[in-house]
């Protein structure tokens, strides 16, 4: 008696008078599938501790830099971390999004202005030299913090967006990951680290190094960082090699 090896389809539509329909269980077995690994939630407390290192920094500027008393932006930022958390463990993205938005823009305003103040402040020299020097350091290492924050809050529609994608597939900035084949990487999205190395580079090379840049507004962002970092490296040569 020939034997013949039948496919799923053909299983499906054969029958026996007289029997149980095995073929139909041997069928929807050919049909069951490996669940697919769920990917990992992208943790925020690395992007919380950006926000409140960059208020920490607020401390070492001098009085005559900062923006109110020094714990000033610490409460607020702070204040406004506790719903920002709540509202992303809830569910309630939207609302998460704007209180994101608002605590960022307030440390940038806060950087803006300080770094305002030291620009014009050097010309009349009432500063200690290593009073200058301290704060020129803190704000550049806010500047990193700053728009490392941005770019992980608005990229490819921010975390909460990136969280409900399997895969990091299109944004405003091409990293490498993205270039390679998905057996070699899996289901990969960039993190605060990604977005942190970025603004790393930036500020220290005046260019994004390693990952490309596809997104107008990303590109304009990273030009007011890159003449942040610049104005601030240049005031802390110039005040080295006692120009100023």
């Amino acid at each position: 008696m020939e034997s013949t090896v039948k496919s799923k389809d053909e299983l499906r539509t054969t029958t026996f008078t007289g029997r149980c329909p095995a073929t139909f269980i041997i069928a929807d077995m050919l049909d069951v599938k490996s669940p697919p690994i769920p990917k990992e939630v992208e943790p925020r407390w690395p992007a919380l501790l950006a926000i409140l290192a960059v208020s920490g920094l607020h401390f070492i500027l001098p009085p005559p830099l900062r923006f109110g008393p020094d714990w000033l932006l610490l409460v607020v930022t702070s204040a406004l971390l506790v719903p920002t958390v709540i509202s992303h463990r809830t569910g309630r993205h939207a609302l998460n999004e704007v209180l994101g938005h608002l605590v960022l823009g307030i440390l940038t305003a806060s950087m803006v202005w300080s770094l305002t103040l030291l620009i014009a402040r050097l010309p009349q020299h009432t500063e200690a030299p290593q009073v200058l020097l301290r704060a020129a350091a803190a704000l550049w290492v806010a500047n990193v913090l700053v728009f490392a924050s941005w770019y992980w809050r608005l990229d490819a529609g921010g975390p909460n967006e990136r969280d409900r994608r399997e895969d990091h597939d299109e944004g405003a900035f091409l990293f490498p990951q993205m270039m390679l084949p998905d057996e070699a990487v899996g289901p990969w999205t960039p993190g605060f680290v990604d977005y942190f190395f970025l603004a790393f580079n930036t500020s220290t090379a005046f260019s994004p190094t390693d990952v490309p840049v596809l997104s107008r507004w990303a590109k304009l962002m990273m030009i007011v960082q890159a003449s942040i970092s610049l104005t601030t490296v240049a005031l802390i040569a110039a005040r080295a090699v006692n120009i100023l």
